[in-house]
């Protein structure tokens, strides 16, 4: 058995500590130790993108970092983002112009959304593509999804 190592990670602004083996991935302390579901296990490959979080301010792939990694670190989940009971623009956005789907990519998706409109506000419909292009849809509904960040990106420049 391998030897635990103790760690400290702040995901959406709660410190969570425990004693981990070290080979122990992000995502699984997300979700095991942190208790928070939202983020998802696609391919355990970091093709699909459903495990997408922000990482000390970067999307990162969740299931492709050790917990150890992200020790001192703040971590974003889907989780994170509503705010006193009101959904982020994104995730209105996903409601409003029906980019959810079947749901599962939709944390990831909306994770990677957030990091894209953070680097740019204004993004033209190619840069959305290409902002989501690491995160795969199964249900292969693109269109709505893209109309939901451009919707995102609208209501976050009305906001400032």
């Amino acid at each position: 058995m391998a030897q635990k190592v103790h760690v400290k990670i702040t995901i959406n602004g709660k410190p969570y500590e425990a004693d981990i083996e070290p080979r122990l991935l992000l995502v699984h302390f997300i979700r095991e130790i942190a208790g928070l579901t939202g983020t998802h296990i696609g391919c355990d490959t970091t093709n699909c993108g459903a495990c997408t979080i922000i990482l000390t301010g970067k999307a990162a792939k969740s299931c492709t970092i050790f917990a150890v990694q992200a020790n001192g670190k703040e971590v974003l989940t889907i989780e994170g983002l509503a705010k006193d009971g009101k959904l982020h623009p994104i995730q209105e956005g996903f409601w409003v112009k029906h980019g959810l789907q079947c749901g599962y990519c939709t944390p990831g998706m909306i994770m990677a959304a957030y990091q894209l409109l953070k680097r740019n506000p204004n993004p033209t419909e190619e840069e959305i593509r290409w902002g989501i292009s690491g995160n795969l849809c199964r249900c292969t509904g693109y269109q709505n999804i893209v109309e939901a960040i451009k919707y995102a990106a609208e209501k976050m420049r009305e906001v400032g």
